[in-house]
């Protein structure tokens, strides 16, 4: 089962590295008014997991927060994904 858990956990940071690095990609190509990342994809990076990083990103580089489904959405699904982690924890 200790296994199982480094598995997690490495998913868990790949794959919040990887959210983080979305919306700041995004930010810099919207400062260039470049091509853009799919919104959907920046929901499905942070749905899969990747919502802490995905929010850090949102707050340091001031991206999406204006948008109220951005604002209220990745905070809730950081919470979601904390409470999950913290029961696997306990219980795996």
């Amino acid at each position: 089962m200790e296994s199982f858990m480094n598995v997690v956990y490495v998913y868990v940071l790949i794959i919040n590295i990887i959210g983080f690095s979305l919306m700041r990609s995004d930010k810099k190509k919207a400062q260039r008014q470049e091509y853009r990342i799919k919104e959907r994809t920046l929901w499905t990076a942070a749905i899969i997991g990747g919502s802490i990083g995905s929010y850090i990103a949102m707050k340091v580089y001031r991206h999406k927060t204006k948008h109220r489904l951005f604002a209220m959405g990745f905070p809730f699904l950081v919470i979601v994904h904390s409470v999950l982690f913290i029961w696997m924890i306990q219980h795996l």
